[in-house]
């Protein structure tokens, strides 16, 4: 996120699984910024993660709202933070596959532009 607030005319895409601390009461949250960005985001959280509660998820996705941004800003039901590391015990099957086809599409599109 901070990448694509800072440099806007490089960044076409931003795909961010199982993040944390991207929607605090800090005053140099990365959200605060997204109003910069230009990218399309792609967030997929981990379901009970202290990094990333749910009411940060909404102050997340209401800053991509307010900013006019296009983005996916959900919760994976199950996952644990770290779900898509293969060789730890956080992994999760489906949550690491759904994240894959969502970075895919994500990628895809911003190829295509």
């Amino acid at each position: 996120m901070r990448t694509a607030t800072s440099h806007p005319e490089v960044v076409a895409a931003c795909g961010g699984f199982h993040g944390g601390g991207l929607a605090t009461d800090a005053p140099d949250s990365p959200h605060l910024e997204l109003g910069n960005a230009h990218a399309r985001f792609v967030f997929g959280h981990a379901d009970h993660d202290p990094s990333m509660a749910p009411d940060a998820v909404e102050r997340l996705g209401e800053a991509l709202g307010a900013a006019g941004l296009s983005a996916s800003n959900v919760i994976y039901k199950g996952a644990p933070h770290g779900y898509t590391m293969a060789d730890t015990s956080a992994y999760h099957h489906d949550a690491t596959e759904r994240h894959f086809q969502e970075l895919r599409a994500l990628l895809d599109d911003a190829l295509k532009r």
